[in-house]
């Protein structure tokens, strides 16, 4: 069980597209904001692991056209959330985001958010410790994946309002965004081109 709980945290405070576009938000938009995206994260990440544990994900990623649809849709919506944290408060271009992501923005990310589908399957997948019930052992998982995942991604938050609390000069904060929503997305990217 210590296993299971020490990949837990590794695997999600490592950055993927969810905890770096928490973060995002936090410098982009502050605290409250960020609170309602982690909650939309946290519905989104549970709807996953339903997913993964009914099998339904299986059966859906299956088909190489269901998933290249996917992928391109999670790869727009990616480069469109990214923009949101890159140009927020900036007058650069065309662009201006004054709104955050909310509740609706989390559940959407993680729908289609490939690393929340390879985490869940991971996870409930493999690092059995309770092989008398599987229903007890999916229970167990559910409430330390949970109990693991809200504060990782609160700690996130809270990196992501420090810089925005720091009051630095628009061009820098534009700059520290900018970095943010290309790592976002630099993870995306190399998860695509990982060897299936």
């Amino acid at each position: 069980m210590l296993t299971f709980a020490a990949a837990v945290f590794f695997l999600l405070i490592t950055p993927g597209p969810g905890v770096l576009s928490t973060a995002g938000v936090g410098a982009a938009f502050g605290p409250r904001p960020g609170a309602r995206y982690i909650l939309g994260l946290f519905i989104g990440t549970n709807l996953v692991a339903l997913a993964v544990i009914s099998g339904l994900a299986a059966i859906v990623l299956a088909t190489p056209q269901v998933r290249l649809i996917l992928l391109i849709a999670s790869g727009c919506y990616l480069i469109f959330l990214a923009a949101r944290i890159a140009f927020s408060g900036s007058k650069v271009a065309f662009i201006e985001a004054r709104k955050a992501p909310g509740v609706w923005g989390g559940i959407t990310l993680q729908a289609i958010n490939p690393k929340a589908y390879a985490v869940n399957t991971t996870l409930f997948t493999g690092f059995a410790f309770w092989p008398e019930s599987l229903a007890s052992e999916t229970l167990i998982k559910l409430l330390m994946i949970n109990s693991i995942w809200i504060p990782i991604h609160f700690l996130w938050l809270g990196a992501g309002v420090w810089l925005h609390r720091l009051d630095l000069p628009a061009r820098v904060q534009f700059r520290i965004n900018l970095a943010m929503a290309l790592s976002m997305l630099a993870v995306v990217a190399l998860a695509a081109l990982a060897p299936k």
